[in-house]
Protein backbone atom coordinates (compact mmCIF):
# COMPACT_ATOMS: atom_id res chain seq x y z
CA UNK A 1 0.00 0.00 0.00
CA UNK A 2 1.31 3.45 -1.28
CA UNK A 3 0.08 6.69 0.79
CA UNK A 4 0.85 9.55 -1.13
CA UNK A 5 -0.11 13.91 -0.01
CA UNK A 6 -1.57 15.62 -1.99
CA UNK A 7 -3.16 19.11 -2.72
CA UNK A 8 -6.11 19.66 -5.01
CA UNK A 9 -7.59 22.86 -5.94
CA UNK A 10 -10.34 24.28 -7.29
CA UNK A 11 -10.82 28.08 -8.65
CA UNK A 12 -14.19 29.91 -8.98
CA UNK A 13 -15.95 27.47 -6.91
CA UNK A 14 -19.97 27.59 -7.90
CA UNK A 15 -22.38 29.98 -7.30
CA UNK A 16 -25.33 27.73 -7.10
CA UNK A 17 -26.61 25.20 -4.71
CA UNK A 18 -28.62 23.13 -7.81
CA UNK A 19 -25.14 22.68 -9.40
CA UNK A 20 -22.09 22.61 -6.48
CA UNK A 21 -18.25 21.92 -7.27
CA UNK A 22 -17.24 19.10 -7.50
CA UNK A 23 -13.48 19.67 -5.28
CA UNK A 24 -12.79 16.34 -5.06
CA UNK A 25 -13.55 12.15 -6.46
CA UNK A 26 -11.30 9.53 -4.35
CA UNK A 27 -10.11 7.57 -6.94
CA UNK A 28 -11.17 3.38 -7.87
CA UNK A 29 -9.25 1.08 -5.06
CA UNK A 30 -8.52 4.17 -2.80
CA UNK A 31 -9.45 5.32 0.45
CA UNK A 32 -8.61 9.15 0.76
CA UNK A 33 -8.09 11.02 4.25
CA UNK A 34 -8.79 14.48 4.37
CA UNK A 35 -6.72 16.49 6.52
CA UNK A 36 -7.25 20.14 5.24
CA UNK A 37 -9.72 22.14 3.11
CA UNK A 38 -9.36 25.84 3.10
CA UNK A 39 -12.08 28.26 1.35
CA UNK A 40 -10.73 31.33 0.34
CA UNK A 41 -13.12 34.31 -0.62
CA UNK A 42 -11.36 35.76 -3.36
CA UNK A 43 -13.53 38.97 -3.23
CA UNK A 44 -12.26 42.63 -2.62
CA UNK A 45 -15.52 43.75 -0.91
CA UNK A 46 -18.22 41.66 0.20
CA UNK A 47 -18.42 38.10 2.60
CA UNK A 48 -19.64 35.03 1.12
CA UNK A 49 -21.45 32.24 2.44
CA UNK A 50 -19.77 28.47 1.70
CA UNK A 51 -21.53 25.01 1.62
CA UNK A 52 -19.51 21.81 1.86
CA UNK A 53 -21.10 17.99 1.40
CA UNK A 54 -19.84 14.34 1.20
CA UNK A 55 -21.48 12.57 -1.62
CA UNK A 56 -20.63 8.81 -0.84
CA UNK A 57 -21.26 5.60 -2.45
CA UNK A 58 -23.74 4.27 -0.39
CA UNK A 59 -26.15 6.87 -0.52
CA UNK A 60 -25.97 8.75 2.65
CA UNK A 61 -25.32 11.88 1.34
CA UNK A 62 -24.43 14.88 4.45
CA UNK A 63 -23.89 18.34 4.74
CA UNK A 64 -20.58 18.89 6.63
CA UNK A 65 -20.78 23.00 6.67
CA UNK A 66 -23.83 24.90 5.80
CA UNK A 67 -23.65 28.50 4.84
CA UNK A 68 -20.78 29.00 7.02
CA UNK A 69 -19.30 32.84 6.62
CA UNK A 70 -16.34 34.02 4.85
CA UNK A 71 -15.17 37.41 5.36
CA UNK A 72 -14.13 39.53 2.03
CA UNK A 73 -10.29 38.82 1.34
CA UNK A 74 -10.43 36.11 4.24
CA UNK A 75 -10.24 32.32 4.40
CA UNK A 76 -11.64 29.49 6.52
CA UNK A 77 -10.51 26.65 7.32
CA UNK A 78 -13.18 24.11 7.86
CA UNK A 79 -11.37 20.72 9.33
CA UNK A 80 -9.67 22.40 12.12
CA UNK A 81 -7.55 19.22 13.27
CA UNK A 82 -10.41 17.11 12.11
CA UNK A 83 -9.88 14.02 9.55
CA UNK A 84 -12.91 12.97 7.18
CA UNK A 85 -12.46 9.14 5.49
CA UNK A 86 -13.15 9.10 1.86
CA UNK A 87 -13.90 5.71 0.18
CA UNK A 88 -13.84 4.91 -3.80
CA UNK A 89 -15.98 6.91 -5.48
CA UNK A 90 -16.97 9.70 -2.70
CA UNK A 91 -17.43 12.91 -3.60
CA UNK A 92 -16.60 16.63 -2.22
CA UNK A 93 -18.51 19.15 -3.17
CA UNK A 94 -18.82 23.03 -2.38
CA UNK A 95 -20.77 26.18 -3.26
CA UNK A 96 -20.49 29.60 -2.15
CA UNK A 97 -23.32 32.63 -2.24
CA UNK A 98 -21.74 34.47 -5.19
CA UNK A 99 -20.73 32.78 -8.03
CA UNK A 100 -16.86 33.06 -8.96
CA UNK A 101 -16.07 34.29 -4.97
CA UNK A 102 -14.38 31.13 -3.78
CA UNK A 103 -11.65 29.01 -4.24
CA UNK A 104 -10.48 25.35 -2.40
CA UNK A 105 -7.98 24.51 -1.31
CA UNK A 106 -7.48 20.35 0.18
CA UNK A 107 -4.52 18.72 1.93
CA UNK A 108 -5.27 15.04 1.73
CA UNK A 109 -3.24 11.37 1.66
CA UNK A 110 -4.80 8.71 -0.94
CA UNK A 111 -4.01 5.39 0.43
CA UNK A 112 -3.45 2.70 -2.54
Amino acid sequence: MANLFKVKTKLNVSGSAGSPSTIYTCPSSTTAVLIGVTLANTTASSSITATVSLTNNDGDNVTLMKNAPVPSGGSLEMMSGNKIVMEASDILKAYASAASSMDCTLSLMEIT
